[in-house]
């Protein structure tokens, strides 16, 4: 049994790593297996000799983020912990990032992880980024945000959303409406994070002035887009047709960012996916990114981490299904 002691010396910091009821400490315990007790200024860690290690550092990390103004929760405290079990504990400092957009509700929004550091960094310096990751790891989300401080930073006169209209797996049938209500369906994730970023009725004006538009991919073909922040969202349900025309849509003062899950393609089997191409051909193209998300970039609940692991698990090797019309035995 090892036991050592950290000092936390300013109280807001102390508020801020406990977390409430000291919710943050009971998770440490949790994922770590030590015991943690506060006493005073101070935070007494004892358990096996390398649990108590992983604990103090994840303990300094946590509170190097509250010294930084981060807000400390348990998706911050589960990925600290990850970084100083893959021994990256030096890189903590790292994702207490600038503020990327303060939404219509004054909630500021940031970086959360070191991939999503990297990616919005990406966004700054090239033209073209294609985002690419599972769910969860907010390629769109943060891709918004960007788009949301560009404009209002006026370095675009515009924000162009776009998806393909791909089911998910599903047949949804005739759609009522005119045809704006027919793509609706397609495109709220967008219009979600449009609205927390704006607000509805900000939202709502700057469409009805043409500063935003959210379209389906199908209405791109033939414009040229100038001093635009462009979104293609879901990109990996693009064919290599949609994907080559949507890139060529590129104008002046403008900059691209494509997002998407190739693990999560709905094209019919004989498509080739147009994200997965594009991935291969615009590697080490000037001014074009390539990032790639991981399942520690998942910022969601911790539960959708722990369903993508186990999809990974499944697919490299694990239970395969029954062919079709058979049964297993």
């Amino acid at each position: 049994m090892t036991e050592i002691s950290v000092n936390v010396d300013r109280i807001e910091n102390v508020i801020n790593v406990f977390g409430s009821f000291d919710e943050n400490l009971k998770l440490i315990e949790a994922e770590l297996g030590v015991r943690l007790t506060d006493r005073d200024s101070e935070i007494h860690i004892s358990g096996e000799a390398e649990n108590v290690l992983w604990a103090e550092k994840t303990v300094n990390g946590l509170i190097t983020l509250a010294s930084k103004g981060e807000v400390i929760n348990a998706t911050n405290v589960r990925y600290v912990i990850q970084l100083v079990k893959t021994g990256q504990e030096d890189r903590i400092a790292e994702f207490a990032g600038d503020v990327i957009c303060i939404t219509a509700k004054g909630k500021p929004v940031k970086a959360k992880t070191l991939g999503q550091k990297k990616y919005m960094d990406a966004i700054q310096k090239n033209t073209v980024t294609l985002g690419v990751g599972p769910a969860g790891t907010g390629k769109t989300y943060l891709a918004v945000a960007a788009a949301v401080s560009a404009f209002r930073a006026k370095q675009v006169n515009r924000i162009i959303l776009t998806r393909p209209a791909v089911e998910a797996g599903e047949r949804l049938g005739f759609l009522p409406g005119d045809l704006q209500s027919k793509v609706d369906p397609y495109l709220r994730p967008l219009y979600d994070a449009l609205f927390e970023m704006l607000g509805p009725d900000t939202y709502a004006n700057y469409l009805e002035r043409g500063n935003i538009e959210v379209a389906p991919l199908a209405y791109m073909r033939g414009r040229t887009l100038d001093d635009s922040f462009i979104i293609l969202d879901e990109a990996q349900n693009t064919s290599r047709e949609q994907m080559k025309m949507f890139l060529t849509r590129l104008g002046f003062g403008s900059k691209i960012v494509i997002t998407g899950d190739i693990t999560q393609i709905d094209l019919p089997a004989d498509k080739t996916s147009g994200l997965k191409e594009a991935m291969r051909v615009l590697d080490g193209v000037e001014d074009v990114a390539v990032c790639r998300l991981s399942a520690q970039d998942v910022v969601r609940h911790v539960l959708v981490q722990r369903i993508i692991d186990a999809y990974e698990k499944y697919g490299s090797g694990g239970e395969k299904p029954a062919a079709k019309g058979g049964r297993k035995k």
